[in-house]
């Protein structure tokens, strides 16, 4: 097996980045919805009481998109290794 450089990195560590990077975007939609939500509560106009409802919306949807994203990949992999492909797409 040939020794690989610490500048290149390898399948594990690239899908560890992946869902660190999910994480932190996830969090910060997260505090985005959370605004939404403060600004539909002390919205004194219609535009602003939808703008918000509509920001913590998106806010719920888009994180449960990646909760989707992370268990779909979490199967392909459980798939690829039970099949014995070593980590290839489904």
């Amino acid at each position: 097996m040939p020794e690989m450089s610490p500048d290149t990195p390898d399948g594990e560590s690239i899908r560890m980045h992946e869902q660190t990077g999910d994480l932190v975007v996830g969090l910060l939609v997260l505090v985005l919805g959370l605004v939404g939500l403060v600004l539909a509560s002390g919205a004194l106009d219609d535009g602003m009481y939808v703008f918000g409802l509509s920001l913590a919306g998106f806010a719920v949807v888009f994180d449960l998109g990646i909760v989707k994203r992370h268990f779909d990949r979490a199967e392909a992999l459980s798939q690829s290794a039970s099949s014995g492909q070593g980590g290839g797409h489904v």
